[in-house]
């Protein structure tokens, strides 16, 4: 491991981009067709899209295996389908994970109901889907997700899905790696956090702007990546909200 404290801010322009007629996906590593071996991961971290689907489109079915995949809904909603029986629709503040494990088939769709009036949601879902490797290869699949309060949200960091044993009380889902947490907050101008100390840090701006300590300010898709330091205060500029991975191991070589 690095003990040579780093800040790399990656600005959100200089992101590849996967560009087709019902999709805008950002990603901020390699990814598809988008492979650069300077830039494959950060930490455990190995995908980090911002990905925008039109209505009526998505992702159709399609395997992952040995992944744990976190989706993160910023506007609108999606629908989750796989094969393992399991379905729902992730929207702001609900969050979710699937285990990819020894193989399983999902889809994702911009095509979800509203649940009250019976119409089709008219508008693009804005999501945030960041993948890191479990601790162990072939685990029984798995789904879960459970909905974080908007008003804790806006209380400070909030863990969002983690598997690190210090995080089991007090974490809205479960990952499948015991070195690895992913952090939420939504802000307003002027508030802000302070961020854990980790080997890693992957923090990312989805949406509005934030100054981080010793960096400077952070736009709308721009990304920190922090390596043996932490505790630096993430202050909001606009309304904003952050997703924060907290890593205490890298990759093996």
């Amino acid at each position: 491991m690095s003990s040579t404290a780093t800040i790399d801010i990656r600005r959100a322009g200089d992101r590849a981009a996967t560009k087709i007629s019902w999709l805008d996906s950002k990603h901020s590593f390699s990814f598809s067709d988008h492979y650069d071996p300077a830039n494959t991961h950060h930490g455990l971290l190995l995908v980090n899209n911002d990905d925008i689907v039109k209505p009526g489109a998505g992702f159709e079915t399609h395997p992952h295996r040995d992944m744990e995949i976190v989706t993160w809904v910023l506007r609108g909603s999606l629908v989750h389908q796989d094969s393992t029986g399991h379905s729902g629709v992730i929207y702001p503040g609900l969050a979710q994970r699937m285990s990819a494990g020894r193989g399983i088939l999902h889809s994702e769709k911009n095509d979800s109901w509203n649940l009250t009036g019976g119409e089709t949601h008219s508008e693009p879902v804005h999501f945030v889907q960041m993948w890191v490797l479990p601790d162990q290869a072939g685990i029984t699949p798995g789904y879960q997700q459970l909905e974080i309060d908007d008003e804790l949200l806006r209380g400070g960091l909030v863990t969002i899905a983690s598997g690190m044993p210090e995080h089991r009380n007090n974490t809205a889902i479960s990952i499948a790696n015991r070195f690895a947490a992913l952090h939420g907050a939504r802000l307003q101008p002027g508030d802000s956090v302070q961020l854990p100390e980790a080997q890693y840090l992957h923090l990312f701006v989805p949406r509005g702007e934030v100054v981080l300590e010793g960096a400077g300010g952070l736009q709308e898709g721009d990304a920190a990546r922090l390596t043996a330091t932490g505790g630096q205060r993430v202050t909001a500029t606009t309304d904003a909200e952050i997703l924060v991975w907290e890593m205490h191991a890298g990759l093996a070589a």
